[in-house]
């Protein structure tokens, strides 16, 4: 899909990574164009580039034919583009149209990764459990939780396996029941995630529409480290 903007303005810029998923492509413009330790950047209004950042990794793009890396920018706070490794950018100027792409298979493999960690906070939390850190890139996505009350079915292989089971089930029960997920804007512009009733949590990351789109969602047995309970897990997109 092509999103073109319409409005001769250039605006601030607009997080269109957060607004839609699933948007691959958009015509839009320059807002700003810049040097970061001597690698030029651009920002462009309409932002399909998600920055690596809140666990989940940046996406893949391209403006124009050139591969891009979106990182944000320290002092704007801009979300811009610079050359991929071995790249260089196409000059381009405040106000210019450009086609920014991204790759829309990796995002969707990250924006599952990333609802599925959620869902497996949320079925944590169900067994009194505080999360204290989450990662959600591709082969290392783990939700890691803190127990406030000694738990003893986590003192040994055989238990820790019980509550696994327990964790697995709920998961699987969420994605067969299909909940909605969904995301809005608090008074003070934080920006909070739903699991439908199930889980929410301020969250910047991009996720499916609704847990029926995961797929292969496999967690391996938990494991206790320096007190630290560490759940690991995999997922996939559902074929569309």
């Amino acid at each position: 899909m092509v999103h073109s903007i319409a409005d001769s303005r250039v605006g601030a810029q607009i997080s269109a990574y957060l607004d839609d998923t699933y948007l691959e492509q958009v015509d839009t413009r320059v807002i700003a164009v810049g040097e970061t330790d001597g690698a030029p950047w651009a920002a462009v209004e309409h932002c399909l580039f998600h920055p690596q950042g809140g666990g989940q990794p940046a996406d893949r793009g391209w403006l124009g034919d050139v591969e891009v890396l979106p990182v944000r920018e320290r002092e704007s706070g801009l979300v811009v583009a610079m050359a991929a490794e071995g790249g260089g950018l196409p000059d381009l100027a405040v106000g210019e149209w450009v086609r920014a792409r991204i790759d829309l298979r990796d995002r969707m493999l990250h924006a599952a990764l990333h609802t599925a960690g959620h869902l497996v906070e949320a079925v944590g939390r169900t067994q009194g459990w505080e999360m204290v850190g989450s990662i959600h890139f591709p082969g290392q996505a783990r939700i890691e939780f803190q127990a406030p009350h000694a738990d003893a079915r986590l003192g040994d292989p055989d238990g820790r396996e019980e509550v696994t089971a327990v964790l697995r089930a709920a998961v699987a029960g969420a994605v067969a029941d299909d909940l909605p997920v969904s995301a809005r804007y608090l008074p003070d512009g934080r920006r909070v995630v739903h699991l439908d009733a199930l889980h929410s949590a301020p969250c910047g990351g991009t996720h499916v529409r609704s847990l029926g789109d995961l797929a292969d969602v496999v967690l391996p047995t938990l494991k206790v480290k320096k007190g630290r309970i560490r759940v690991s897990y995999t997922a996939t997109h559902r074929s569309r």
